[in-house]
């Protein structure tokens, strides 16, 4: 957990410190010559970064629940800790 936390600590500074500029600007992704695709560097944060977070931590939750473990919090209450 530690290492995760110093990773979005990392994160949210890289990105409070980024120009609005910066985040319009065009990013590719690619494989040598062979082109994926080309968007907005906004939209790959949001698209390929937190949605795939959020996207695990769903995956995670799933998990925990087939394992018969309370589900934390994660995005506000749970049926497990629903004061929190």
């Amino acid at each position: 957990m530690a290492y995760h936390d110093t990773l979005v600590d990392n994160a949210e500074k890289i990105l409070s410190e980024t120009s609005e500029e910066e985040f319009l600007k065009p990013w590719t992704m690619r494989n040598g010559e062979t082109i994926y695709f080309t968007m907005p560097k906004a939209a790959v944060v949001r698209m390929w970064c937190l949605n795939h977070l959020y996207h695990h931590r769903g995956q995670l939750s799933v998990y925990l629940r087939l394992l018969d473990v309370a589900v934390p919090p994660s995005f506000g209450p749970t049926a497990d800790f629903p004061s929190m």
